[in-house]
């Protein structure tokens, strides 16, 4: 079976954020890189906001790390 990132930041919305899971579970829709923190926060993974760019951590889909916009 191959490894994943455990938080995947999924593709832009057309009307615009990102959803958000950690090991499957949807978090919600983060529109900017603090929703993404809080929702980490609120998971469990202290630190989060030091580790957005870390790829071991997060997995971005169908656009830019930090790119909320559709």
């Amino acid at each position: 079976m191959a490894w994943h990132p455990p938080v995947v930041v999924h593709p832009p919305s057309p009307s615009g954020g990102r959803r958000v899971t950690v090991r499957g579970e949807i978090l919600g829709l983060a529109h900017d890189d603090r929703d993404l923190i809080e929702f980490l926060r609120r998971a469990g993974l202290a630190d989060a906001d030091m580790k957005l760019d870390d790829r071991q951590l997060i997995e971005w889909r169908g656009g830019a790390p930090h790119q909320w916009a559709a």
